[in-house]
């Protein structure tokens, strides 16, 4: 009876030790493939997450017109359209902006507004801080210079815009072959899993699914939100005379960086206050606002900043809590920590990924405890 405990325990200390070799051979093989491969993977969870944003349209949509490939069909031919219009837009305006931007600082007027505005910076900065004499006079034709080299390193841009929109037609391909065939591919990633674990295998998928599926699509929702309270703020700065061009663009840059967590408020912020400043200089109305009748606000810089804490907050603590709900239900410590090791590993995309996939290892890690304490199979 002893000697069949040891053998046993043997064979599992044999098979412990197999699976850590073949686990660190597994790591070891997938950091030398890393480099080759980093960009196919992140094409594809890219795809992955816009097919699952799209799935209940295809869906709904086939079960109207019988029809999966033509329901595919009109709901990418939809998204493209829109997406094509907005960067339409987006550029027509960006280049107006530009255009009237580069008209006003070749004028005399506006180089002369730009220099009386660094006069006072600079005696306003030498009452509170010991700062060397600056040349006011040359900060025109610094701007100017600045302008010049900027335009030349345009040029430069032209491969990386190149990539971006090989990336982007990829993930539009491998996003319409997993929305034309994701019940297949799940019907056979569930036939992969052992009969032995078969129960577990078959609720982690669904409830990996479900979490994925729930979280975007409410985050997506959260997104919108804040790009309608964005551009509704800064249209109501507009009307105490703010003076604020593309607002439309900049709510839904906000809302868009808004599905990466504490990222949202300030990339609408800070394309506002450039364009507030850009388009308010020479304004001695604007310079000499105060915000509340009391606080100096030049160019309405805090009233812009306030605008979007109120937005962050109302998200923070009404609108995501409505419609993310509890999708993931991750303390906020933990997302933060999520976030710092995302952005860490692979930059924004990281960030933009941190969150659903700490939920996913948390659906994981719940569905092993659940076998673990259930099922009694490891």
């Amino acid at each position: 009876m002893n000697d069949r405990i040891i053998l046993s325990q043997e064979k599992n200390y044999l098979q412990l030790i197999y699976r850590l070799i073949l686990t660190v051979i597994a790591f070891g093989f997938l950091t030398i493939i890393w480099p080759y491969i980093s960009s196919v993977i992140t094409m594809l969870i890219f795809a992955f997450l816009f097919s699952t944003i799209l799935l209940p349209l295809v869906d709904h949509l086939e079960s109207q017109i019988k029809s999966r490939a033509l329901s595919v069909l009109i709901v990418t031919i939809s998204l493209i359209s829109a997406i094509i219009i907005f960067l339409k837009s987006f550029a027509s305006g960006m280049l107006g902006q530009a255009r009237e931007f580069s008209s006003q600082i070749e004028t005399k007027g506006y180089a002369e507004n730009l220099n009386a505005l660094a006069v006072r910076l600079e005696l306003a900065l030498k009452k509170h801080v010991n700062i060397p004499d600056i040349d006011s006079s040359n900060i025109v034709s610094k701007i100017n210079d600045m302008v010049g080299d900027i335009i030349q390193n345009v040029v430069s841009l032209a491969g990386t815009i190149g990539g971006f929109i090989f990336t982007a037609i990829m993930v539009l391909i491998f996003t319409i072959i997993l929305l034309a065939n994701y019940h297949e591919f799940k019907k056979s990633l569930v036939q992969f899993i052992p009969n032995k674990y078969f129960e577990m295998g078959l609720r982690l998928v669904f409830n990996v699914e479900r979490q994925v599926s729930n979280y975007l699509q409410g985050q997506l929702l959260a997104a919108s939100s804040v790009a309608i309270m964005s551009i509704i703020g800064l249209y109501i700065l507009n009307a105490t005379g703010a003076n604020l061009t593309l607002v439309v663009f900049i709510g839904i840059i906000a809302g868009l960086a808004n599905l990466i967590p504490l990222v949202g408020p300030f990339a609408g912020m800070l394309p506002a206050i450039l364009v507030a400043v850009m388009n308010n200089i020479g304004s001695e109305a604007a310079l000499s606002h105060q915000l509340f009748s009391t606080v100096p606000s030049p160019f309405y810089i805090l009233d812009i900043i306030l605008m979007f804490l109120i937005v962050q907050q109302i998200d923070n603590n009404l609108v995501t809590p409505i419609l993310v709900g509890e999708s993931v239900g991750i303390h906020p410590l933990v997302v933060m920590i999520a976030l710092l090791i995302g952005g860490t590993l692979i930059g924004p995309l990281g960030m933009l990924l941190a969150v659903p996939a700490t939920g996913i290892l948390k659906v994981v890690g719940r569905e092993i405890m659940f076998l673990t304490r259930n099922a009694h199979l490891l």
